[in-house]
């Protein structure tokens, strides 16, 4: 007798479905019905990306199958009426709640099921009910208000402001609804992972093998099974790359690992299947034979420092050349200012301590996903990662076109998070491979575990730090060591060390220091660039010894930093003049009051962070603004991660020229049609990026004045390039300065006949490279500065953090709360509950196991913004925000436990408290 076949049958957004597969609803949703608002941020019920109404309950998709939805009904924000839909754009629009946005519709029907419930929530209740959604970008708190205040519009208690997403008053220091609010929140704003079969209907589908030892000979492998399956279309090994290499700055990643050669971690690729559909793929992966010969890896720095430790690298290509290695040191630093040895001996107080911080997983909601097809001569990969540029210049490596890079035309599409865990190439090189070899479309997506095992971490640290003062507890000298395990890749090794090394001095005024940086290579998953840096573990440490000295001199720990804190005109460690925007005492004097009236339950922590590149190297800021049917088009090749670049350049734009918000837009951030900006990293976009649109914009806003004035129109590019201070056209005409109030009386007439015209802007600030031979070089174009208070309850939980922040002029007022919180509760992560263990080199982790704070959990934040009078003449006195909001908390929660129970924590995540016995 036939086998009866059962049908499931479920309403969608109203409309009846059915279907006789049982799977994962959330793979319903987006493979059968292309609703993309659910997002898989893991499938494994852990990030809540992919909430949905379930008969009004908020309901993973990742969980529920189509058979247990029999007879259900089931919505999504597609589905949800326009005028909560309406409601929850505006209010977290005009609270700041959406960031990269990918958990955004998760948490919006976590919201929607508690308002159904209940009008009028609570903040409790909110906390509660979005409980098992994850937010890294925001810190939850807008979150939080941006569900309360929907649910005020929605009863009747609040009006919605049409004019605030309008924006015809869009300049700086505006409260800027930022431009990605709608498409995010609904759900219809498009990360790489939602290109499918309506976009290419011939898409096919690739994943890497993966290596089941971080240390094993790869003694053959046999493809031929997975080959023959029906629906394979190529299976791909290091024969088939013609430049069998990657990386980011060190050429030493292999694309994928070849016979006989030696893996060096848990994520190398061993070869790669393309097939016509996802189930038939990971068939084949299955059916792929490996033989390894298991080897004893490395598993530490102490490890790899053996004289008798195996080389995890014998060498590698790097700037052009290739390195002969001789240890497992991947890269190293020496930074020296007077005499730091003569300093601490002749001081009156002196402390040693040895520190230790753990590896971090960025855990950014959305993993690593690209699309690739053929495109012109080459391919054009769709990405969602930090630097389109860069992505290009390694794929292009990989296919042997180092000399004809343009044949790799690399879009960023919305970014998913990042926090520097994006700045390599992950997925992107993979799918162009598979996209040049096959002649095919072609998607590959990390899963959520394979994310975890294979993209870089934050760095750990074994450190040993020595501080010293005079008798006022006034700093003579630093002295430390700093290793760091950048596991079985350079990713960026060097960099991070370097500002590691840099910034361990802190924000203070003092001269002598001698600090030694070494990056080791284990066969841990690699490390790289995190959100700090490196600055997070070498501040960690020099606070801690601030604490100690504070308490030897006799004084408060306030006290100690505000009489070494850095300002205007003094020497900061490095010899760099810090310059007249320089607000670190203000930020002290911010919190002052908080921290002296709870003595026994404050912890405090300074920090500065760099904005832009520096210490030497071309960082150009670089915009395109071309007039397309009256809009004004800001095209720049920079990646927004979360941080609202986008917004701040349209701000911009706004501030010079007087145009409202519906006369400007982004245009496509690709390789082809926007101009390289650099990557997304060193908080450089707002200032670097922001003075080159701001450059452009003053191009334009001129041409406005002189079409208005009856002067023809430009009939070329307007080109012109500054150095923060003058800018010199095309011509060699050099403008000494601007006038910012000259704006046209009419700027959308002025603008429109100006159509087709295109305006040009280079911004580069030269800097001094690290060790330059000058009594004060330049190290970096400037630093934003904090101070964090962190205050403990009597259970010990952390029930307050004040962060107040010198980040110039605040360009965006909605948006830096947000910036600020979020960085804070990573920062407190990283103190109190997060940690990454290894075991032989294999993550011990899961996403549900990272120690991520949820909604319930989190601290009153309160955001303090300090702006001076005096403030640097680029991108309208700003600087950036995003990295340094993650920096003083570790230590300032550390130091509210040193004062709580006497015990100082040199390590990380902090023990013996109420997250951690």
């Amino acid at each position: 007798m036939a086998k009866v076949e059962k049908t499931y049958m479920f309403t969608v957004n109203g409309i009846t479905r059915s279907t006789s597969e049982n799977k994962s609803l959330l793979r319903y949703l987006r493979d059968d019905l292309h609703i993309h608002s659910a997002k898989d941020g893991c499938s494994e019920g852990a990030c809540g990306t992919c909430t949905v109404l379930v008969d009004d309950c908020a309901t993973k998709a990742c969980v529920l199958t189509t058979k247990l939805a029999d007879g259900r009904s089931i919505v999504t924000v597609e589905g949800l009426p326009e005028r909560e839909q309406e409601a929850f754009v505006y209010a977290f629009g005009a609270v700041g709640a959406v960031q990269c946005g990918f958990c955004i519709p998760g948490m919006v029907m976590s919201g929607a099921a508690l308002i159904h419930r209940v009008s009028d929530p609570t903040e409790d209740e909110i906390k509660e009910a979005i409980r098992g959604n994850v937010c890294r970008c925001t810190g939850y708190k807008k979150i939080i208000e941006g569900i309360s205040l929907a649910a005020a519009v929605l009863r009747g208690d609040a009006q919605i402001d049409p004019d605030l997403e309008r924006g015809d008053d869009y300049g700086v220091g505006t409260r800027a609804f930022r431009v990605d609010v709608r498409p995010k929140v609904l759900g219809y704003g498009r990360y790489p992972d939602d290109i499918d079969e309506t976009d290419f209907p011939d898409l096919a589908y690739a994943s890497a093998v993966r290596s089941k030892y971080p240390r094993a000979r790869m003694l053959s492998i046999d493809t031929a099974r997975a080959e023959a399956l029906p629906g394979v279309i190529a299976v791909l090994t290091a024969a088939d790359v013609p430049v069998n290499e990657v990386g980011h700055l060190i050429y030493d990643w292999d694309v994928m690992i070849a016979e006989g050669d030696i893996t060096r971690c848990m994520g190398d690729a061993i070869c790669l299947v393309v097939a016509e559909d996802p189930a038939t793929l990971e068939r084949a992966k299955r059916l792929v034979k490996v033989d390894y010969e298991e080897l004893e890896p490395v598993r530490s720095i102490a490890e790899a420092r053996r004289p008798d430790a195996p080389l995890i690298h014998d060498g590698f290509l790097a700037f052009g050349e290739r390195v002969k290695l001789e240890d497992n040191i991947c890269q190293s630093r020496h930074v020296v200012r007077g005499d730091a040895a003569t300093a601490i001996a002749n001081a009156a107080h002196v402390v040693t301590r040895s520190f230790s911080t753990p590896a971090t997983e960025h855990a950014f909601l959305e993993p690593e996903c690209a699309v690739a097809f053929p495109y012109k001569n080459g391919v054009k990969v769709l990405s969602t990662d930090q630097g389109a540029y860069d992505t290009r210049k390694e794929c292009a490596h990989m296919l042997g076109w180092d000399d004809e890079p343009e044949r790799v035309v690399v879009e960023t599409m919305l970014v998913g998070g990042g926090f520097g865990g994006k700045e390599d190439v992950s997925v992107q090189h993979l799918a162009a491979l598979a996209a040049y070899k096959t002649g095919r479309p072609v998607k590959c997506r990390l899963t959520r575990q394979e994310s975890i095992n294979f993209h870089p971490k934050r760095h750990a640290m074994e450190g040993t730090f020595t501080l010293a003062c005079d008798e006022n507890g006034i700093f003579c000298g630093l002295d430390c060591e700093i290793n760091f395990d950048t596991g079985a890749y350079a990713s960026l090794c060097g960099p991070v060390l370097e500002r590691a090394c840099t910034h361990s001095v802190g924000p203070y005024c003092y001269q002598n220091t001698d600090i030694r940086g070494y990056g080791w290579y284990t066969n841990n998953p690699p490390a790289g660039a995190f959100r700090g840096f490196g600055v997070c573990q070498s501040e960690f440490a020099l606070e801690m010894l601030i604490d100690l000295l504070a308490k030897e001199v006799g004084i408060s720990a306030w006290e100690i930093r505000y009489r070494n804190a850095i300002e205007p005109g003094k020497v900061l460690p490095n010899g760099q003049i810090a310059d007249c925007s320089t607000a670190l005492k203000e930020t002290l004097e911010a919190v002052r009051d908080v921290y002296e009236a709870h003595p026994e339950r404050a912890g405090i922590a300074c920090a500065m962070k760099n904005a832009g590149v520096g210490v030497g190297l071309p960082d150009k800021g670089r915009c395109n603004i071309r007039v397309e049917d009256g809009v004004a088009v800001v095209c720049s090749a920079t990646s927004d991660i979360g941080q609202g670049c986008n917004t701040v350049f349209l701000q911009d734009v706004a501030e010079a020229t007087g145009l409202p918000l519906s006369r400007i837009k982004n245009g496509e951030c690709s390789t082809e049609n926007a101009p390289d900006s650099g990557t997304t990293s060193g908080s450089r976009q707002t200032v670097i990026t922001g003075e080159s649109v701001r450059g452009a914009a003053r191009l334009m806003r001129d041409a406005m004045c002189a079409v208005e004035r009856g002067e023809a129109a430009p009939t070329g590019p307007v080109c012109a390039e500054g150095d923060g201070v003058t800018s010199t056209y095309a011509d060699g005409t050099v403008n000494a300065g601007w006038i910012d109030d000259a704006r046209a009386a009419d700027p959308v007439a002025a603008l429109e006949a100006l159509e087709g015209c295109e305006f040009d802007y280079v911004y580069f600030e030269p800097t001094d490279k690290l060790g330059a031979d000058k009594p004060n070089p330049k190290s970096h174009v400037c630093y934003g500065f904090a101070t964090h208070v962190v205050i403990l309850d009597d259970e010990g939980r952390v029930s307050e953090v004040y962060a107040a922040h010198d980040s110039g002029r605040v360009v965006n007022p909605i948006s830096i709360q947000g910036q600020i919180e979020g960085g804070v509760l990573m920062g407190m992560g990283y103190a109190l509950t997060e940690d990454f263990p290894c075991k032989d080199g294999v993550p011990q982790v899961k996403f549900g196991t990272l120690g991520l704070f949820r909604a319930p959990d989190i601290p009153d934040v309160h955001a303090i913004y300090v702006e001076k009078d005096e403030l640097l003449p680029v991108a309208y006195g700003a600087k950036g925000i995003g990295e340094i909001a993650a920096i003083p908390t570790a230590p300032a929660v550390a130091g509210a436990y040193f004062v709580f129970d006497g015990e100082l924590r040199t390590k990380l995540p902090l023990e013996h408290t109420y997250y951690r016995p």
